[in-house]
Formats: C-alpha cells, structure tokens, sequence
C-alpha cells in the first residue's frame, strides 16, 4: 500500500472530522483501522492524531479511546438516576455558579497557547452554520475553557455538569428553544468571552461567562420543559 505524506493525512483527517466522517457515536475508529482507511502508517497516525489533540479537534482519553468531542465523563452512568431529576433550571444554576469562575481563573492561567486556541474555537462557533455544529463548537468551546481554569477538581466538578446536559432530554430542550437568532447571539458572547480571557481579565471574563449563561437561561426558559423534574 502506498503511503500519503502525513501532512496531506492531517489535511484528509480534519476534514473527516470536521464532515463527520469516520466516527460511530463521537469517537473514532481504533488506530490500526483509521491507519488503514487513510493510507498512512500508525507512527504517521499518533503524529496527526497528536496535532489534532493540540489544534483542540479531538480528544484522546487513555483506556477510552479518541473522540470528536471531550470524552464521557469515567462512570457516567452513575449520574444516570441524577440526569432523570434535574431540570434545565437546575443545571443552569449550577453552571451560572461554576463557569464565570473557570473564565476568571482561565483568564490569569491559561498559557499563551492555550489563548491561542481559544481563539480558534471562538471562530468555530461564529461560523457554525447549523445548530448540531454549534453545539459541537459550543460544547468544545466550554470544556477548553474550564482545562485552562487548571483546577482538576474544577474541571471533575464540569465534565459532571456536562454530562448531565449531554442526557437527551435536555438535548431535545435546547434544540427546541435555540435557533438561528440566538446561535448568533450566543456566539457574540463566546467572542467576548474569549477576548476577555486572552486580555487576561479575570473580572471582564467572569462577567461575560456570566452574560453568556444568563442568555442561554432566558433561551431555555421558553421551552415547556424548563421547570419540569421528570420524577416529581
């Protein structure tokens, strides 16, 4: 078989990611078959999979695999019961709470690099032209953020909360209430927020997060299931 330079694979590989291609359920295939399906060795593989991870497109997890999106959260189906008796009201609370913290504290130790792509993942969401590929954008954009915080106990307690807003019920919620009016308006404020964190102001990210979140609530707050607990 005959080998594509890893640089055309990379290329080959993202646009993949970015159509969708390649992947079941948000992760990829093993390394020896997405090896073969590109035409590449597996040491060219690490090389390109290892650039994507550091461009913010994939997300390698040890013992899960690779994925298109931060990965699950280790036992997740312990939250399972949990994910049943919380309303989109109460993740909400929950998040207004945690994230203008992890953009203030993103803001005074995310590196050089790491602004960088942040950046990069701003402008993934104000181009995003569809709601499943903001979501991804937005949901990307989020997690990079609270890494950045370089608080593991901080990012545990979000990859928890994300998990919870990952149920398909509060999926079906947000798809009900967002269209192309508030994507836009979201994706506004991701910009202030990721300029914010690049400045280094912790107060003016805090305060964007905050703006953002409370944004997305008044969004939410016009779907019938807002206030609901399903086992009320």
């Amino acid at each position: 078989m005959a080998l594509k330079p890893a640089t055309l694979a990379q290329t080959d590989l993202r646009a993949a990611i970015l159509q969708g291609d390649f992947s079941t359920d948000g992760r990829l295939p093993p390394e020896r078959v997405l090896a073969e399906k590109l035409a590449i060795s597996r040491a060219q593989l690490r090389g390109v999979l290892d650039a994507l991870a550091k461009e913010g497109l994939i997300f390698r997890r040890h013992g899960q695999g690779t994925f298109l999106q931060p990965p699950p959260v280790q036992g997740a189906e312990r939250l399972s019961a949990l994910a049943r008796r919380v309303s989109p009201r109460d993740l909400m609370e929950v998040r207004l709470d945690l994230e203008p913290a992890l953009a203030a504290h993103a803001a005074t130790r995310g590196s050089t690099e790491d602004k960088s792509r942040l950046l990069h993942l701003m402008e993934d969401s104000l181009m995003a032209p569809d709601l499943e590929s903001y979501e991804r954008a937005d949901d990307i954009f989020h997690y990079k953020i609270a890494q950045m915080a370089g608080n593991p106990v901080f990012l545990s307690l979000f990859e928890e909360i994300r998990t919870l807003r990952q149920a398909a019920d509060w999926k079906r919620t947000r798809r009900e209430a967002l269209g192309l009016e508030e994507i836009a308006e979201f994706s506004t404020l991701h910009s202030a927020i990721a300029n914010a964190i690049c400045a280094g102001s912790a107060e003016a990210a805090r305060s964007a997060m905050a703006e953002h979140l409370q944004q997305v609530s008044h969004a939410l707050r016009r779907s019938d299931t807002w206030l609901e607990n399903p086992e009320m």
